[in-house]
């Protein structure tokens, strides 16, 4: 599977869920992103596949190793671009949206120039 957009909102999620929480069910994820049980059920389906997670018997969400680079990485940069626009007074619920969006359409060379760009300011 390719990695789209929205695969990597279900394993940023996943992850921030997991953080927070501990354990991530597809409850949680739903109530996360704002989505249906329907499309979460679709979603997981299509990640355990692609072998980006496993489901224990509990129903629990695991992340597998490929999973977990996946959504560390969509989550540094969400963290980054965040922090960066509200260091330069972007109101912080509009940081956090533009940075949503930026988070997977910015290049790996674009974003690891930007970001040493920025720790050479800091």
């Amino acid at each position: 599977m390719k990695k789209t957009k929205s695969m990597e909102d279900y394993l940023e999620a996943i992850l921030m869920i997991q953080e927070e929480k501990g354990v991530c069910r597809s409850v949680d994820i739903a109530n996360h992103l704002n989505f249906s049980k329907p499309s979460v059920s679709v979603a997981v389906r299509n990640l355990e596949q692609d072998g980006s997670i496993t489901r224990s018997r509990d129903g629990s969400i695991l992340l597998t190793p490929k999973g977990e680079a996946i959504a560390r990485d969509i989550l540094e940069r969400h963290r980054f671009l965040t922090a960066f626009f509200v260091s330069i007074g972007v109101d912080p619920e509009v940081a956090e949206n533009d940075a949503c969006g930026m988070e997977h359409s910015i290049s790996d060379e674009s974003f690891e120039c930007f970001r040493r760009w920025y720790n050479t300011r800091s």
